[in-house]
């Protein structure tokens, strides 16, 4: 059985932290998800997905983003039931986040995130990169890939030769 969801979309308002009694980090949020397709009026229309993040991911969360970032949510659907006050069954669908990506800078905060991409997985047991872009972890074990070299096409005056040969598929 597979139940997995992959979201890019924008939070609808900040995101709101709150603890279990048991200190458990928990946030709650809205992604707002484009349609492939727009209305026959030409707009782009939306669906509005409500998502939840524990522990570190949602501390994450809602130190460093803000309504109208964009991020991505890779989780699960979890749906649920509850009495409302009215005495009516009400049923939810939550997307429960495994892993979530930022895709942008934090817009209006001093650009505390120095433009990089931020990744908190920590619901799979993996590691979340912390807003400087190095990895919270005892040791600093992440190989540094930043490019030292020159551009061997800056230079170039023209379309790049390459036949078939060269391609690998």
């Amino acid at each position: 059985m597979i139940n997995r969801v992959v979201l890019v979309g924008r939070l609808t308002k900040d995101p709101d932290l709150k603890y279990s009694a048991n200190g458990i980090a928990t946030c709650r949020f809205t992604l707002a998800v484009n349609r492939s397709f727009k209305s026959q009026g030409g707009e782009q229309e939306a669906d509005f997905i409500q998502c939840v993040a524990w522990r570190k991911q949602a501390e994450n969360l809602a130190n460093f983003q803000r309504k109208g970032n964009l991020i991505g949510v890779e989780g699960r659907i979890q749906t649920g039931s509850y009495e409302g006050q009215d005495g009516k069954r009400v049923y939810t669908t939550d997307v429960v986040a495994d892993s979530i990506q930022f895709l942008e800078s934090n817009r209006g905060a001093g650009d505390a995130q120095n433009g990089s991409d931020n990744h908190s997985n920590t619901n799979r047991g993996g590691t979340s990169q912390s807003p400087t872009g190095s990895f919270n972890s005892p040791q600093n074990t992440q190989p540094n890939y930043t490019r030292v070299d020159e551009d061997p096409f800056s230079n170039s005056k023209g379309p790049i030769e390459v036949s078939e040969d060269d391609l690998p598929f």
